[in-house]
């Protein structure tokens, strides 16, 4: 090319076309991509101030992606303290209905169901984690925030664990004792005997003497009332002197023992619940007569009535350790023991068979229970004073067994949704927290990227126009470099 040789006015024009094209090139270069500035040949200044800002807001970008991350997670965490914050009034609930009862049966059942409310409590918290972090599962569950790009901007949540109720830092609600139940046997025993008191040819009243009726020689004899088995003493013995309703008196004083007399047929009844029977005051006449023999009930069709410890008219009473009344039974002449075992299993909580093996009514109960009546020879034994009942302490009391534990627990109840409240409140004001920063980083992160558009990116109408001023100049200088190199073909007119 060195060779070759071009006027002043060619060289010119052809320089000219040359760096028109250079420059229709940039332009349509800047159309292409948008931006003025393409790589720091183009600026650098403007080039790498614009990466940095784009660059930061990346960084921004990649944060804010973060940020929604953890509004979900806080997000799951306050719809598990919701959860959990009803699931403890219902709890509350549960206390309240068993402070408005007082059997302990039913208490005992709301304080099951108290339990297994708090054990679904402990299911909620457990399921409430996101992308495994779990703000209501305690250590480790910690959740950091960062809203800058060197991370000296951020938010630190504390976790809570509501996954173990019975945590003093937590809930404090530990699980109720659910009781025990245990067991007793009443046993039942009864004999009765008739005598016919008379002179020989009339029958006596209460108003006539022992003597008179024959059951003492005279009336200087001594009667006594003895234990069968061993010839014990029992009561006070009383003379032929005495009258038959002195009889009816010393009898009904004995443990265990029942007398009854009819003035119209001079006949007396006597019941016991052990082996009884009268003698003369130095026991060596027995009074045979007399003899009561008490066995133990063997069928449930047995009557009642034959033991001295049920009379016709007797109210039985079960009631549990609250001294809530279950019902009462009264004892008719045609009361059974079926009737009685029936009596007794008619409540929950509370289960009866009759064994006639052992002639008992073996009593299961759930709770404390009191099986008692109004006859004072109720339930005594081998002729001793006798006790109030039949009483069943259960192994273990509910942990609602009183009026007091139960308002123990609504303490704890109260404190646990004050708890609940108020990290419900610490959980929506971190949440507040991060979606402001969330929508701070957003404007932050537009207001980068515009930055970083006005150093590189090219005005497109500014552009267009100079393309089209380009392609004009372009066409001139074809011109002009034609009009050029007519001088030089102008030799060839010579040939």
């Amino acid at each position: 090319m060195a060779d070759i040789t071009l006027s002043a006015a060619v060289r010119q024009n052809l320089l000219t076309l040359q760096t028109t094209a250079n420059f229709m090139s940039d332009v349509q270069n800047k159309l292409a991509t948008g931006k003025k500035v393409n790589s720091a040949l183009d600026n650098p200044g403007s080039f790498f101030t614009a990466s940095g800002l784009n660059s930061r807001a990346s960084d921004l970008s990649t944060l804010l992606d973060d940020m929604g991350q953890s509004v979900q997670t806080l997000k799951a965490a306050d719809q598990g303290i919701t959860s959990i914050t009803k699931l403890v009034e219902s709890a509350k609930a549960k206390a309240n209905q068993a402070l408005q009862t007082q059997s302990q049966y039913e208490r005992k059942q709301f304080a099951a169901q108290y339990n297994e409310l708090l054990t679904q409590i402990e299911d909620v918290a457990k399921d409430s984690s996101y992308k495994g972090k779990n703000l209501l599962a305690g250590d480790g569950n910690d959740l950091t925030t960062i809203f800058n790009e060197d991370a000296t901007s951020k938010l630190k949540i504390g976790a809570v664990d509501y996954t173990e109720t019975s945590l003093s830092q937590g809930l404090n609600l530990s699980d109720l004792v659910e009781g025990e139940g245990a067991a007793a046997a009443l046993e039942l025993r009864g004999g009765k005997t008739e005598i016919t008191l008379t002179d020989g040819t009339t029958t006596l009243n209460t108003s006539s003497t022992l003597a008179d009726a024959s059951l003492i020689a005279s009336t200087t004899t001594s009667l006594r009332f003895v234990n069968a088995s061993d010839d014990s003493s029992l009561g006070t013995a009383i003379t032929g002197a005495s009258s038959v309703q002195d009889l009816v008196d010393g009898l009904n004083a004995i443990d265990g023992v029942r007398a009854e007399f009819d003035n119209s047929t001079g006949k007396l009844s006597v019941y016991s619940d052990e082996d009884f029977r009268l003698t003369d005051g130095s026991l060596t006449a027995s009074l045979a007569s007399t003899a009561v023999d008490a066995t133990a009930f063997s069928a449930t069709t047995d009557v009642l009535s034959n033991s001295a410890s049920f009379a016709v008219g007797d109210t039985m009473t079960l009631t549990d350790g609250n001294g809530y009344e279950l019902g009462s039974l009264e004892i008719e002449d045609d009361t059974s023991v079926g009737d009685l075992e029936n009596f007794i299993n008619d409540f929950q909580g509370v289960d009866a068979d009759f064994t006639s093996a052992s002639g008992s009514i073996n009593i299961i109960s759930e709770t404390d229970l009191a099986l008692t009546s109004d006859n004072s020879n109720f339930a005594s034994d081998n002729f001793s004073t006798p006790s109030t009942g039949v009483s069943i302490d259960a192994l273990t009391d509910s942990g609602f067994a009183t009026d007091n534990e139960i308002n123990r627990v609504l303490d704890r109840i109260n404190n646990a949704l004050s708890s609940l409240r108020s990290q419900a409140s610490s959980f929506g004001t971190n949440l507040s927290t991060i979606e402001i920063r969330q929508d701070y980083t957003t404007t932050m992160i537009n207001t980068l990227e515009e930055g970083a558009g006005k150093l590189t990116l090219a005005d497109t109408n500014e552009e267009g126009a100079n393309l089209l001023a380009l392609q004009t100049r372009q066409q001139l200088a074809s011109t002009s470099l034609s009009f050029a190199s007519q001088a030089d073909q102008t030799v060839l007119s010579l040939f």
